[in-house]
């Protein structure tokens, strides 16, 4: 048992006692150095909650290949073609590998129009045909940024012509979305008009002497699917201008299953490639085939699966944590040594100034000696009241 036989009572020693470390008084008074090192952590502390809180949220996209097994889906097919030709001359037909035709899934308009653009039309159409031209260009650089923030105007629909030539249509367009089986397939534009046959179809010009046809050709829009953010429609603002009669025109599209699941959307859909072949038809010359336009696109055995891979919110936290208390540890740090040169550097000026004081106090004393009235500097009374 502890006893207590001091003059104070009992209640003010337990006041006075203080069980607690004392804060450095150099951590409690306020000084311009710390305030501004304060100032610092604390613009750094929220530039780096914000550059990590926007990584969290901007994660990294995964690209995974696996095996296309959803064969009973159908094919969405987006067309907008505008051929040279008028509407009656011309004939479009979709024929799968099955040997069906699939105009039973659809139809495609035809709309009579003019070859020739306005200059309204003509600034859509460039730009269209610059931007998709430079996305495929630049797609190694600026894919992060497709997926993520999509390219919208790429989609964009030529304006209506305004005023009319005063002329006859020489073109038709054809317009309009097919859904089709999920097989290899040909889409193919050619002169006369398409007979439907019990395994197939025939287009009435091969019943006719060749005659000059111009398949001159302008893509508006060929995609498959929904559109997305990210995928590029290699096709969409090509133009194909010739002045050779009874040209071929072939494509050979590559069509691959795309699952997008991401932060904005969760769609199926699909992006190809393409190679394209061109080539005069003249059978006097050996150059067999049939002139027109022709898309003959094959579906891939993969499919590929876009998301967006996160880390854990654990880890996010933590690593939010330690950062800023690294930058509160390190920034304390660089107080505290900033505040000690000062402190010494404060001392030595000062222990400079007393000397040079002292140095130059020597000559007052010997003056003090022979004038008793003056005995010590602290006095600061004038001479001339001294000699009254």
């Amino acid at each position: 048992m502890i006893r207590y036989r001091g003059k104070k009572k009992v209640l003010e020693k337990v006041k006075e006692l203080d069980a607690f470390p004392k804060v450095p008084e150099e951590y409690v008074d306020s000084t311009p150095v710390g305030g501004t090192f304060s100032i610092i952590a604390f613009l750094i502390i929220l530039w780096l909650i914000y550059s990590e809180v926007s990584y969290y949220f901007d994660s990294n996209l995964v690209f995974k290949f696996l095996p296309d097994t959803d064969m009973d889906e159908k094919l969405r097919i987006n067309i907008d073609i505008t051929i040279a030709m008028p509407c009656s001359n011309i004939g479009a037909d979709i024929l799968d590998s099955t040997s069906q035709s699939v105009f039973g899934f659809g139809e495609l308009q035809e709309e009579d129009t003019w070859f020739e653009l306005s200059q309204e039309q003509q600034d859509a159409f460039d730009a269209v045909k610059y931007l998709n031209s430079y996305l495929r260009e630049e797609y190694h650089s600026v894919w992060q940024l497709l997926w993520k923030k999509g390219h919208g105007s790429v989609r964009a629909t030529i304006p209506a012509r305004r005023n009319k030539p005063n002329r006859r249509p020489d073109a038709c367009r054809l317009h309009g979305v097919l859904i089709l089986n999920k097989v290899a397939g040909n889409f193919h534009i050619t002169a006369g008009k398409s007979l439907h046959l019990p395994r197939g179809h025939i287009h009435l010009n091969m019943l006719f002497d060749d005659t000059p046809q111009n398949f001159s050709h302008r893509i508006h829009r060929l995609s498959f699917g929904s559109p997305a953010n990210g995928i590029i429609y290699p096709l969409e603002g090509d133009e194909k201008i010739t002045n050779d009669e009874n040209m071929l025109y072939q494509y050979f599209v590559d069509v691959v299953p795309t699952d997008i699941d991401t932060t904005f959307e969760s769609i199926k859909t699909y992006q190809y490639s393409v190679k394209e072949l061109e080539r005069p038809i003249s059978h006097a010359k050996g150059s067999h085939g049939v002139p027109g336009v022709f898309f003959k696109y094959d579906m891939a055995a993969l499919k590929i699966k876009v998301f967006q891979q996160r880390e854990n919110l654990l880890t996010f936290m933590l690593r939010l944590f330690s950062v800023i208390g690294g930058i509160y540890i390190v920034i304390g740090f660089i107080n505290t040594l900033v505040l000690t040169i000062r402190t010494q550097f404060i001392k030595r000026k000062g222990s400079e100034i007393s000397t040079v004081r002292r140095t130059s106090s020597e000559p007052k004393s010997k003056l003090a000696q022979s004038n008793p009235l003056l005995i010590t500097p602290e006095l600061s009374v004038p001479l001339e009241l001294i000699k009254q």
